[in-house]
């Protein structure tokens, strides 16, 4: 399934004709968005092929990087190599990063993973790979990487994707800009992020790591860095626009007078071009634009909306918006009120009820609602309050945990429970499933007969979760188990159209009137954005079969527990009382194998529950500030369709 949803468009930088120099005026390194990663990497694609078909008489060198980034790039030049659109049997490769020590053979090392994704189905020849060799025995490394150094200095052509923190390569913060190939000593914390190729077990991630220097990378002729999510837009930020700094390693690319950015529109959602683009531009003023801009402007000045004065927009380059939608006071009171109309009390409408500038609409009174949790704890983390709101107020809702989760549970809690079960004399297995355990292999799939008590254990707290506020567990929470989850690893089965299946099933069968999705743009390949565009798929299919009831089912989108939705995308916004944060509270605590020890709990070290109060009460706090009323807490949707 290659579809990849995008969110609405809401205006923004009218782009057409506006000569290079002003779009990229904030930017250090010039950068392009494309509405998603594919088509980044078809772009990246032409560059490469490009390079290589004009290239005659000699190699043409170019550097690449594995990792998840570089995934939809590969799969793009396998077609064009299989379409005979380019041959690499005059290209020499080089890779810039390897695990130390290591092994060819390894599933986790660069080099298996970039011969299983590119090299070995094109028709490089062998002598022309150049990767960093992680079997080097410890006394020989340092001459083994100065050799390799001189030999790929020069490079025609380096492509490579940044970490979250402006990492290249294994080049973390303290790296400069003389650095050459050379072995460095993992910090913790990117030991961690490596985890997740060695099964999250952090005893089994290596310590060291050879990789090219910031030097070498400098020494290419072109240089061109790639970037696909929201985890990455604070680090884009920080490369293109800011200064440059060892904190950054990336930013120091600065430096080349021949690099290029290619991000898609997620992970460059940060930029001053998106981010205020009335600064570099003439705009498409939209009504959710001109909401931005205000909302933008109350931040940069102090101000509630009310308060606001010409002056201030004067001061702040929205003259522009003056001069289209007549004085201040009448678009600080029209803002005023279209953000004061996305807050309700009522989520699932309120019946008998003016509903013209209320987000949902009060007929029909039940609705039946439809909740996809990716995981079986993201729609109490996410949206809980709202969950028990439209529960309390007679709704007929559904939840639908579309994976398993089983990998996210930790050995010990399996432990645990067949400790408790023996205790009560109900079995003896606790040798049994300690043996289990200790015949993983740390990187491979776990063993199926382990998963399917991990997701047993899920099930039993989601269940125990939405009993907590009154849900029906046998007949309103629904365990899909998507089979693409169920790799028995990190990285999952492709999704295809059985995934799509068992969510149309479900759709068909409940017919809701209103559904509930993960918005989630992190990661293109992550779980949560996968399950979406199931889910979205799934709804497409149904309305094309000729379902009309879908004509008035709406699907709002919720965020996690680290990002939320900015307020000038919000299109619903619902409140809740110190008590509703509580009850949403205890129905998070029921996932037990996910507090505290909960194995990818990312760099934040706060548990679910700590993360998702503190985003729903930033989000009150925003609209106090901007001069509405003041909440305990509060839940943003934005509504997709």
């Amino acid at each position: 399934m290659d579809k990849h949803f995008t969110l609405p468009y809401e205006g923004g930088l009218t782009e057409k004709n506006l000569p290079a120099g002003i779009l990229h005026n904030y930017e250090k390194i010039w950068t392009d968005i494309y509405p998603e990663a594919l088509p980044a990497s078809k772009a990246v694609a032409d560059v490469i092929v490009a390079g290589i078909n004009a290239c005659e008489g000699r190699l043409f060198r170019l550097g690449l990087t594995t990792g998840a980034t570089p995934a939809p790039l590969y799969e793009e030049l396998l077609r064009r190599y299989q379409a005979g659109q380019v041959s690499f049997r005059n290209v020499e490769i080089v890779s810039i990063d390897e695990y130390y020590p290591s092994s060819s053979d390894e599933l986790q090392s660069r080099n298996y993973r970039l011969h299983e994704a590119l090299l070995d189905q094109v028709d490089i020849l062998p002598e022309n790979i150049l990767i960093p060799d992680g079997t080097v025995p410890q006394a020989e490394v340092s001459d083994y990487c100065a050799a390799f150094d001189k030999r790929v200095r020069g490079l025609d052509l380096l492509v490579i994707g940044i970490g979250e923190e402006g990492q290249v390569g294994f080049n973390e913060a303290g790296s400069n800009e003389k650095t050459r190939t050379r072995t460095v000593r993992l910090s913790y914390a990117s030991r961690k992020r490596q985890s997740r190729n060695f099964g999250h077990n952090l005893a089994a991630t290596p310590r060291s790591a050879i990789t090219m220097g910031i030097a070498t990378m400098l020494s290419a002729r072109r240089i061109v860095l790639m970037a696909w999510g929201e985890d990455k837009a604070m680090a884009v930020k920080a490369i293109v626009e800011d200064e440059m700094t060892l904190a950054c390693p990336a930013s120091l690319l600065q430096w080349h007078d021949n690099v290029h950015f290619y991000v898609d529109a997620t992970a460059g959602s940060l930029l001053t071009r998106v981010v205020a683009p009335w600064l570099v531009g003439p705009c498409d003023w939209t009504q959710k634009l001109i909401r931005k801009a205000v909302v933008w402007l109350c931040e940069r000045v102090g101000k509630p909306i009310l308060k606001l004065t010409e002056r201030d927009y004067l001061e702040n380059s929205l003259s522009d918006l003056l001069e289209l939608y007549g004085t201040y006071d009448q678009i600080n009171i029209r803002v005023f009120n279209d953000l004061q109309h996305t807050i309700t009390g009522w989520p699932g409408g309120k019946p008998n009820a003016d509903d013209s500038t209320r987000p949902v609409p009060a007929a029909p009174n039940p609705k039946t609602v439809l909740i996809f949790s990716p995981h079986p704890d993201d729609d109490v983390i996410s949206m809980g309050g709202t969950f028990i709101r439209l529960v309390s107020q007679g709704h007929d809702v559904h939840v639908a945990y579309e994976t398993s989760g089983d990998v996210a549970v930790h050995d010990d809690v399996v432990l645990q429970h067949f400790d408790a079960a023996y205790q009560l004399g109900l079995a003896d297995r606790f040798a049994e499933i300690q043996e289990l355990v200790a015949r993983k292999v740390p990187g491979e799939p776990e063993p199926r007969a382990l998963l399917d008590i991990k997701a047993a254990i899920r099930r039993s707290e989601a269940r125990a979760a939405v009993r907590s506020f009154g849900l029906d567990d046998n007949t309103n929470a629904h365990f899909l188990n998507l089979p693409f989850y169920e790799s028995g690893g990190i990285i999952k089965n492709p999704c295809t159209q059985a995934d799509v299946d068992i969510i149309k099933e479900l759709v068909c069968r409940l017919r809701p009137h209103m559904i509930f999705m993960a918005g989630d743009l992190a990661d293109p390949h992550g779980t949560h954005r996968v399950c979406t565009e199931a889910a979205l798929e799934a709804v497409e299919q149904v309305r094309a079969e000729g379902n009309d009831w879908l004509a008035d089912t709406h699907v709002w989108l919720y965020r996690g527990a680290w990002m939320e939705w900015e307020l000038g995308r919000v299109d619903m916004a619902v409140p809740l009382s110190p008590d509703e944060v509580v009850m949403k509270r205890h129905a998070i605590f029921r996932h037990l194998s996910q507090k505290d020890i909960v194995p990818f709990p990312g760099e934040d070290p706060r548990e679910f529950w700590q993360r998702a109060e503190e985003r729903t009460q930033n989000t009150a706090r925003q609209y106090d500030r901007l001069g509405m009323a003041e909440y305990q807490a509060i839940e943003v949707f934005l509504k997709l369709f």
